[in-house]
C-alpha cells in the first residue's frame, strides 16, 4: 500500500513540474538547494524607442515570476547609450510597464546611476590584468577578430603594463584623448570558440550628453559589460533574457565572477515571440514615424504597447495572450488573429452592445406618426445581465447601414428590398414600400411601413422574418468619426523587402466621417469602448477625439480567423 501511495506521489509531482515552464523549474529548484532566499527579477528596456508587443511578454514574465515567489520585481533603465535615448522614450516606457500591469512601486532604476560603480569595476579588471586600453580602431579591432573558422590574434596593445593601463583609462575619463581613438577591452581569450569572449569592448570614448547624468562622463560602458554589474548592484537572482543573449552568457559569467560578486546573477534565455505580419524593429517604426506614414509611436496600426492602448486593447487581453503563446525555448510565430481573438474574448462580456450605423442611408417609416416618438428599453449586453438595460429613442426617420438595403437583392439575402419584411433591431418588423436615387442613380432614401403588432418583447408570433437590421434614430443620433484599420503590411507580400524597405498596405486605413451612434456614446471617455453590434469593437480615441466630435478606432471586427485548440 505505502509503495503505491509514493509511486501516486511521484506521478503527481511529475505532473506539477510538467504544468511548470522551464524558468519557473529553474527558479523552484534554486529556492530549494539554498542558492536564492527571495526571487529578484527585472525588466531592463533601453529608452531609445517605444516598447511593443515582444516586450510585453518579457515585462509580464519578470513581473509575474517575482510576484509567483514572493520576490521583487524591478524596472532598470538600461541608459548606457545616450546616442539613441530620450527622456520622451523613458517617459512613455514608465507608462507601458504600469499599464500593462508591471507594478514596479519604488523599485525604478537607472543603469546610469551605477557609472561610478562600473568605473570602479573597469579599474579593478585592469589591476587584475584583465583589461587593457587598445588603440587599434574599429575596422582593425574587427579585422583582429577572426571569423566563425578562424582564431582572432591579439592586439598588439594587448601586453602594456598594468600602470600604463590605469593612467590611459584615467586620462580616457577625463577627456584627453579624441572619440574612437581607444578603448578598454577585456583581456580573456582571442582563440575562444566564442567571438564575445575575444577581448570584447568594454568601454569607448564618446562625448554625448546624457539624459541622466547630463557631460559628466565622456566614456561609457558598453551593453555587455554594464548589464552584469547592473544585475549584480540590484541583486537580481535571475536575469531573464530572449535567446540572443545565449551566447553572451559566458561573458556575462566571466564579469560578475571576475569582478567577484558575492550573490552573483544566473542569466536564463527564453525565446523570442514573434507576430505575423507586424512591423516590431524599433529603427523601422522609427523611419515610419520619420517619413509620416504613422502618425507617431502610437498610431492604432502598430504593435507598440502604447499603439495597442490607443487602439483599444485592454491589458487583460495582453496577459491573455501572452498565457496561451507560453514559455518556451524554440523560437516561433503566433498569428495576429490570436492577438484579436484575446480582445474579442475580454470584451464580449464587459462593454456595451450598441447600435452604431457606419455607411449610412435614411430609412422613412411613412405610416409612423411624423409628431411621435417612443423609448424602447434595450439590453445592454444581452450575455451579460449586469450591465442593465438602456432606453433608445425610435421614431418616424433612421439611419440603417447602406449594405442592409438592395434594390436587386442576390440569392439568399434577408435584409430589406422591396416588398420584403425585416425586424428592425429593438423595434418593429418593417416591410420596404420604395426607394428614392440621386443623379446618378445613388440610393438616397428608402421607404417602409412598420406593423405596430410586432413591437419586440410583446410576444407577437403570426410571422417571423429571417432578417434583422439595426438602426439609430435620425433626429437623436451622434455623427462621428470611425477608422477602420487593417493590417499595414501587406500579408500576401510579406513584412519586408530584400532591401529592408516595408511592404506597406495602401488600404491599412479607411476613415468614415460621417456615421452616426447612438446618444448614450457622448458619456464615453478616452480609451472607452464598445462592441458597435454587428461591426466590431471599438474605442474611443485619446488623440483626435473631442466631446465636440468624437473619433473611434475599430479594435477588431466580430469575425475571427483564429480557432483556440
Amino acid at each position: 500500500m505505502m509503495e503505491n501511495e509514493n509511486k501516486g506521489l511521484e506521478e503527481e509531482k511529475e505532473l506539477t513540474n510538467a504544468s511548470k515552464n522551464f524558468i519557473e523549474q529553474i527558479i523552484e529548484k534554486d529556492l530549494a538547494e539554498g542558492h536564492c532566499k527571495t526571487v529578484v527579477t527585472r525588466f531592463p528596456p533601453e529608452p531609445n524607442g517605444y516598447l511593443h508587443i515582444g516586450h510585453a511578454k518579457s515585462i509580464l514574465l519578470n513581473y509575474g515570476l517575482a510576484k509567483k515567489y514572493g520576490g521583487v520585481f524591478n524596472l532598470r533603465f538600461d541608459d548606457t547609450n545616450p546616442m539613441k535615448e530620450k527622456i520622451e522614450f523613458v517617459q512613455s516606457i514608465i507608462e507601458d510597464v504600469k499599464w500593462i500591469g508591471g507594478r514596479f512601486d519604488d523599485r525604478l532604476f537607472f543603469a546610469s546611476n551605477y557609472f561610478d560603480q562600473m568605473y570602479e569595476a573597469a579599474i579593478k579588471l585592469i589591476k587584475k590584468g584583465k583589461a587593457f586600453v587598445c588603440d587599434l580602431s574599429a575596422d582593425e579591432i574587427r579585422e583582429y577578430r577572426g571569423t566563425l573558422k578562424e582564431p582572432g590574434k591579439n592586439s598588439p596593445f594587448r601586453d602594456r603594463s598594468i600602470e600604463e593601463n590605469l593612467d590611459l583609462f584615467e586620462r580616457m575619463k577625463n577627456g584627453e584623448f579624441p572619440d574612437g581613438s581607444k578603448v578598454l577591452r577585456a583581456k580573456i581569450d582571442m582563440a575562444s570558440s566564442n567571438i564575445n569572449l575575444r577581448d570584447p569592448v568594454i568601454y569607448r570614448i564618446a562625448r554625448m550628453t546624457h539624459h541622466n547624468t547630463k557631460d559628466k562622463w565622456c566614456i561609457y560602458p558598453m551593453y555587455d559589460f554594464a548589464h552584469p554589474i547592473e544585475d549584480a548592484v540590484e541583486g537580481i537572482t535571475h536575469s531573464i533574457c530572449t535567446l540572443e543573449f545565449e551566447d553572451h552568457r559566458p561573458l556575462y559569467d566571466w564579469v560578475v565572477q571576475e569582478l567577484e560578486y558575492e550573490y552573483p546573477p544566473k542569466q536564463i534565455e527564453f525565446a523570442k515571440m514573434y507576430l505575423t505580419n507586424v512591423v516590431t524593429g524599433k529603427r523601422y517604426i522609427k523611419k515610419l514615424v520619420e517619413d509620416g506614414i504613422v502618425d507617431g509611436w502610437d498610431d492604432p496600426r502598430l504593435v507598440t504597447i502604447s499603439a495597442l492602448r490607443r487602439r483599444g486593447f485592454t491589458p487583460e487581453s495582453i496577459q491573455m495572450f501572452m498565457e496561451l503563446c507560453g514559455v518556451s525555448k524554440g523560437n516561433s510565430s503566433v498569428d495576429y488573429a490570436m492577438l484579436e481573438y484575446c480582445i474579442r474574448e475580454d470584451l464580449k462580456l464587459k462593454r456595451k452592445r450598441i447600435m452604431a450605423v457606419l455607411d449610412p442611408i435614411k430609412l422613412v417609416i411613412t405610416n409612423y406618426p411624423e409628431d411621435q416618438t417612443e423609448w424602447l428599453t434595450v439590453p445592454n449586453n444581452p450575455e451579460n445581465e449586469e450591465l442593465g438595460t438602456r432606453q433608445v429613442l425610435f421614431g418616424r426617420e433612421l439611419w440603417i447601414e447602406r449594405d442592409d438595403f438592395k434594390i436587386e437583392p442576390p440569392k439568399k439575402y434577408f435584409r430589406l428590398f422591396p416588398g420584403n419584411e425585416v425586424r428592425l433591431m429593438n423595434a418593429y418588423f418593417v416591410t420596404c414600400t420604395g426607394y428614392e436615387t440621386d443623379e446618378s442613380g445613388k440610393v438616397t432614401k428608402v421607404l417602409c411601413t412598420y406593423d405596430p403588432e410586432t413591437k419586440s418583447g410583446s410576444g407577437f408570433t403570426a410571422r417571423k422574418v429571417k432578417g434583422t437590421i439595426h438602426w439609430v434614430n435620425a433626429d437623436k443620433a451622434v455623427k462621428s468619426t470611425v477608422r477602420l484599420y487593417e493590417n499595414l503590411v501587406d500579408e500576401q507580400k510579406g513584412v519586408y523587402n530584400e532591401d529592408g524597405t516595408i511592404n506597406l498596405n495602401p488600404n491599412s486605413i479607411s476613415v468614415l466621417d460621417s456615421c452616426y451612434l447612438e446618444p448614450v456614446v457622448l458619456e464615453a471617455k478616452p480609451y472607452d469602448s464598445y462592441q458597435f453590434l454587428r461591426n466590431g469593437f471599438f474605442c474611443v480615441d485619446y488623440k483626435d477625439s473631442t466631446p465636440e466630435h468624437l473619433v473611434f478606432n475599430r479594435i477588431a471586427s466580430l469575425k475571427s480567423s483564429y480557432k483556440l485548440n
